[in-house]
């Protein structure tokens, strides 16, 4: 797994895959490698969580500000979970987590799982050896250890024949390191919040809460429009 020490690497001639949210952590992680890669490619996984709508439309503005001609069009890959989840809060928009519940309270089971299957296929598809994703330090899931990212790049390379790797550059750092290292990014067409009003930023959910925590710890002024605080 590459260090957020070593990041982005002084040079690459390979194309790397992103896997892009639209948050804060996977758009600074891109524009950081935009300075770097010959190419990069967005991806942006759809599964039916209720604020991806607006994540998505945050998600191509930050694309269009940055403005990176090596920076490929975002592409888009549907992978529902309905059928898994059920009424799940993340579908529902019910009884969704506050700024006062713990991290664990934002569990979606198996989501790298679901995330990185089809988008390391895509990469071995497109000639991409590489994709790289944002987990932090504080991300107490299972699947985001170092252990699980190793295996599921050697699983799916098994399963096409190839050598596929994970990158997760940011997995020692905290939200504060990336407002620092992404302030002169267009970090106000970035969107944390898992219960949007309209197409703010709640102000209440625990990814909100994050949010303005990593904001205030940097010494940097928060762009972000909240519906309420």
């Amino acid at each position: 797994m590459q260090s957020s020490t070593f990041w982005p690497p002084k040079s690459s001639s390979s194309p790397l895959a992103v896997l892009i949210s639209g948050g804060l952590d996977s758009a600074v992680l891109l524009a950081e490698a935009a300075s770097v890669y010959p190419r990069v490619q967005p991806l942006y996984i759809r599964v039916g969580s209720v604020w991806e709508g607006i994540e998505e439309h945050y998600c191509r503005d930050f694309l269009g500000k940055l403005n990176r001609t090596n920076v490929s069009p975002l592409h888009v890959l549907e992978m529902p979970v309905t059928d898994l989840y059920g009424k799940h809060w993340s579908l529902t928009g019910e009884a969704v987590p506050d700024e006062k519940s713990p991290d664990e309270a934002v569990l979606l089971p198996g989501r790298n799982v679901i995330l990185l299957s089809k988008a390391l296929i895509y990469c071995h598809l497109n000639g991409i050896p590489e994709v790289a994703m944002a987990p932090l330090e504080a991300n107490p899931f299972p699947d985001a250890t170092p252990e699980f990212f190793q295996a599921m790049a050697q699983t799916v390379s098994m399963a096409v024949g190839g050598n596929l790797r994970i990158l997760t550059p940011y997995s020692g750092l905290h939200k504060v390191d990336v407002v620092r290292r992404g302030q002169t990014y267009p970090l106000s067409l970035t969107f944390s919040c898992i219960n949007p009003v309209g197409t703010k930023h709640c102000g209440r959910c625990n990814k909100c809460a994050e949010r303005q925590k990593g904001f205030q710890e940097a010494n940097v002024p928060d762009p972000t429009e909240y519906h309420a605080l």
